[in-house]
């Protein structure tokens, strides 16, 4: 399918958008694009809008920052999870999986990124202060470090350690049975599961 030559500057317009979707080249964004030009308009309009009524009204859990409808997210609004046990997460798919696993009955804190210094990306941009604070507050009991074993996984870990360590928490990370660069969005429930049952101390490098 030759997605060079199209014959619509509409088409080719609409093909552009999806082709900048993660892991959708031209040709996908083409079969995408002419499917869409197949259904009914009230169809089409239903799936613009659904996106659009999504980054209008889609909220940040003002305790986790996971996405949520309301100011408050069904998890942490959970009565029978365990407040005091705090999963630290990159972002909001890191917590879908953990989730997938059913073997977590903490909450989460979503960091919203990684320490990155090769990109410029340093703690203000992420979510830490709210989670040292919760500590400090004495909010937290346990600590589950969950992020990606990559550099910036290791760097943003012995951050938030080094701010937290004098109080009197456990600060444990997922087992690494996980393989050092995986994220976990692509790791199978069941590793990642019992890397959450069997975590372990934190150790500073």
């Amino acid at each position: 399918m030759n997605t060079n030559n199209l014959p619509s500057e509409l088409l080719e317009n609409a093909v552009n958008q999806f082709a900048k979707l993660p892991g959708i080249g031209r040709k996908t964004a083409l079969r995408l694009v002419l499917h869409l030009l197949n259904e009914d308009i009230e169809s089409v309009k239903k799936f613009s809008n659904s996106f659009i009524e999504l980054k209008s009204k889609v909220k940040y859990c003002k305790i986790c920052h996971n996405i949520s409808d309301k100011e408050i997210c069904p998890i942490c609004s959970d009565k029978s999870r365990n407040s005091k046990l705090i999963c630290v997460v990159e972002n909001i798919k890191d917590v879908m999986s953990i989730e997938n696993t059913q073997q977590y009955f903490g909450v989460y804190h979503v960091l919203g990124g990684l320490i990155s210094p090769m990109e410029g990306y340093g703690p203000s941009k992420l979510n830490i202060n709210p989670l040292i604070e919760k500590v400090k507050n004495g909010e937290v009991e346990e600590i589950i470090f969950a992020l990606s074993a990559t550099m910036e996984g290791d760097i943003t870990n012995f951050y938030i350690y080094k701010k937290i360590k004098e109080f009197d928490i456990k600060i444990n990370t997922i087992a690494r049975g996980i393989s050092v660069g995986n994220e976990l969005e692509y790791i199978d429930e069941v590793t990642l599961g019992r890397s959450i049952i069997n975590r372990m101390p934190f150790k500073a490098q």
